[in-house]
């Protein structure tokens, strides 16, 4: 099914002049169709097939929508640097050593931990300092049985906003009012998530969030608010360990050549597919392999969604090492992670040292299956920095 849009305007409160928002979700099909109000638990309930109204919906507020007015230049700089997080927590005890053990685990030896009884709205900045350095030593963390998606949208924005800047997508869905909530959402109304993927075997994609930008994420925190009884599950490889399995010959090779990721493919897309590009596409060209700022960990820093080609190789020679390596990354199991969305479940990751992916395996015609739909808050972090001070160029 074709994605519904609905054009609507709506006023700010900081400006007078009305704002065209267009919907990314079927009104009708919400007011009548059965949605969940959240998350099933295990075991799924049985299907609700009541009435709904969208007003019934709880996250009604969150669901996507496009504002076809507001745009935005290229990313300025500088935009952040990284907090010196080792030398601001060693005074610290550390976050998972305030938890029994066994509510804080390893999810898989190299990448993944998953963390029980700490709310995330209420962490201290010590214990969010610390946080920070946990997700970038084990690339994701995951909270289990939080509040956060009930805490209202300025404390969720503030809670972002203390990790860096928080980015604003350039062609993507978001929330109404709020365009720095980036809306999740695949569902019978909407498909587009989905929509580059027809004519291939997985629906599997590893990418870095937005890795084309001058400043590329740090932090991404993801939340979903309704999700399928099973499937929908998230993917996460590490780039830290992916880079360590290669040869010493093929390091070295690495670490002295930067890549070009490009926007210009997604905006394109956008364009195509009639959306609004709210910030023109820029290409940067990043070292491939990154020096974390706050651990010293080198990291495959090249991602199969945006980085297109190995600069100063000829094309066969990019085409065969990047070829190389999205496999490497793509298929490496013993470092990868793959968790499954709960009732209350929140996310963290570090751009600079995984790449991830949707695992979009149920059927969104099926009732039974549900709706995927949350929303994504994404921090901007430092310039990349390689090794012996490579550093990003544009």
């Amino acid at each position: 099914m074709a994605t519904t849009t609905t054009a609507t305007t709506t006023t700010t409160t900081e400006e007078s002049a009305p704002l065209k928002l267009t919907l990314a979700y079927d009104k009708e099909l919400h007011s009548e169709a059965s949605i969940p109000n959240s998350t099933p638990q295990p075991p799924p309930p049985p299907p609700n097939t009541a009435k709904l109204t969208p007003s019934q919906y709880k996250y009604s507020q969150y669901l996507p929508v496009y504002d076809e007015k507001s745009t935005f230049p290229p990313s300025p700089l500088p935009l952040h640097r990284p907090r010196p997080l080792r030398r601001q927590i060693q005074a610290q005890p550390p976050l998972h050593h305030h938890l029994p053990l066994p509510q804080n685990h390893p999810l898989t030896p190299v990448i993944g931990t998953e963390i029980r009884n700490l709310q995330l709205s209420a962490l201290t900045p010590a214990q969010k300092d610390e946080l920070a350095l946990l997700i970038a030593e084990r690339g994701v963390v995951v909270f289990r049985d939080q509040d956060f998606k009930d805490i209202g949208i300025g404390a969720q924005k503030a809670f972002g906003a203390y990790f860096g800047p928080l980015h604003v997508h350039p062609v993507g869905a978001h929330v109404a009012g709020h365009l720095e909530l980036h809306n999740i959402y695949l569902g019978p109304d909407n498909e587009y998530r989905n929509s580059r993927r027809p004519n291939k075997l997985s629906t599997v994609g590893y990418h870095s969030d937005v890795s084309y930008e001058h400043q590329p994420p740090g932090i991404t925190m993801l939340t979903l608010l309704s999700v399928p009884p099973t499937g929908g599950d998230t993917g996460w490889t590490s780039q830290t360990a992916a880079y360590a399995r290669l040869s010493r010959p093929i390091q070295v090779l690495l670490e002295g050549l930067r890549a070009e990721h490009s926007g210009y493919p997604q905006a394109e897309g956008a364009r195509r597919d009639g959306r609004f590009v709210r910030r023109e596409p820029v290409r940067s060209e990043h070292p491939v392999v990154r020096v974390h700022p706050a651990t010293g960990q080198k990291a495959l820093f090249v991602n199969p969604g945006f980085t297109k080609r190995i600069v100063g190789l000829k094309e066969e020679e990019s085409e065969a090492l990047l070829k190389l390596l999205f496999r490497h990354i793509s298929q490496g199991q013993d470092f990868q992670v793959r968790v499954r969305w709960e009732e209350g479940t929140v996310a963290l990751w570090d751009n600079r040292v995984t790449a991830h992916t949707a695992i979009s395996d149920y059927n969104v015609h099926n009732p039974q299956e549900g709706l995927r739909h949350g929303f994504r808050i994404t921090t901007l972090a430092d310039k990349p920095t390689g090794v012996d001070g490579l550093e990003s160029t544009w």
